[in-house]
């Protein structure tokens, strides 16, 4: 049993990293265009601002094709072990109930342990939603506490002026953060990124609600549009419930945080000491209204839509070979 139950947390590992790898190639510059339309704090209509067109024309002129891949290396050095951590433990808390790994078919007769010694009772008896709901955060604030320094170093490559450049790759990036700020910097926004983890409460039942209804009472795998179209509708309904915290955590990631400073009529700068998520939140509230927690929406759901779908077609057939092997 022990070793059947480790043959199953390595696959989900291998196929979580492989979804991870292969989603972040193909979806990288939507990443680098969403990052800068977060991080930048002037809204639409003011001076400076930059659409998608703007960013996608400007990074194109000064850093060419390699612009688009900016921080591509901790953007893979993320996703790897985030995949390899996310579907290890949220498949690891369903099969320890009876319920199926994501590459496996449903069945009927799953089972759990009792909370009491009665023996066994069906799960589906009970609410599968809140097995996939713990399953899911519990994964994702594992996934993310253990990942979260590669994401600061990813934000800060992404986000760097071009007459600034501050990191000449992931190792340099790491060795200046910790020299200059410290062992702490590469946790901040942790907490809005831990808010996230609502984000997962979402996709990931709908997700699975979503390939039940699919299935029907049919015993053939699910064709890979359908995991895609499943996973794509799972996803968008999940980023537009929970944006507002990556505005939030991106903000916070940035080395320069003009957010939280206020320019008085004299033109001196007032800094403020506070820059935690209620203060950052309240500041973007003020000066860009309630549409700057959505900055950049739009090209998020353009690349987490697919980069979401790549990853759980992926991984799914991942499973599916693997297990196949076994």
């Amino acid at each position: 049993m022990q070793t059947r139950t480790a043959k199953w947390t390595a696959n989900s590992m291998i196929a979580g990293a492989g979804g991870g790898l292969v989603a972040s190639i193909a979806t990288c510059p939507l990443d680098v265009v969403k990052t800068k339309l977060q991080a930048q704090h002037t809204v639409q209509g003011q001076q400076g601002y930059q659409g998608v067109l703007d960013i996608v024309k400007t990074t194109l002129k000064h850093d060419g094709i390699r612009g688009m891949y900016r921080g591509l290396g901790p953007t893979i050095l993320g996703y790897l072990p985030t995949m390899a951590i996310y579907f290890a433990v949220y498949d690891g808390i369903k099969t320890r109930f009876g319920e199926p790994t994501l590459g496996q078919l449903p069945k009927h007769d799953r089972i759990y342990p009792a909370a009491q010694p009665k023996g066994y009772q069906p799960v589906m008896r009970d609410h599968p939603w809140t097995l996939h709901i713990l399953s899911a955060m519990i994964a994702g604030a594992a996934s993310t506490t253990c990942t979260n320094p590669l994401w600061v170093i990813k934000t800060r490559f992404m986000t760097q002026s071009r007459r600034e450049v501050r990191y000449r790759h992931t190792f340099d990036a790491a060795l200046a953060i910790y020299r200059t700020e410290g062992m702490r910097a590469f946790y901040r926004g942790l907490l809005p990124s831990l808010l996230g983890i609502f984000h997962v409460a979402v996709q990931f039942p709908l997700y699975e609600k979503l390939k039940m209804w699919a299935q029907g009472d049919s015993d053939e795998p699910l064709r890979s549009d359908t995991i895609l179209l499943c996973s794509g509708i799972a996803k968008m309904a999940a980023s537009i419930a929970t944006y507002p915290h990556e505005v939030v955590r991106t903000r916070l990631q940035t080395l320069r945080l003009p957010i939280a400073e206020d320019a008085s009529s004299d033109g001196m700068v007032k800094t403020h000491a506070r820059r935690g998520i209620i203060y950052i939140t309240r500041k973007i509230i003020q000066r860009e209204g309630w549409t700057g927690l959505y900055k950049g929406l739009s090209v998020n759901l353009f690349r987490t839509v697919p980069n979401s779908a790549v990853t759980l077609l992926t991984y799914e057939l991942l499973m599916r070979h693997l297990t196949a092997q076994q």
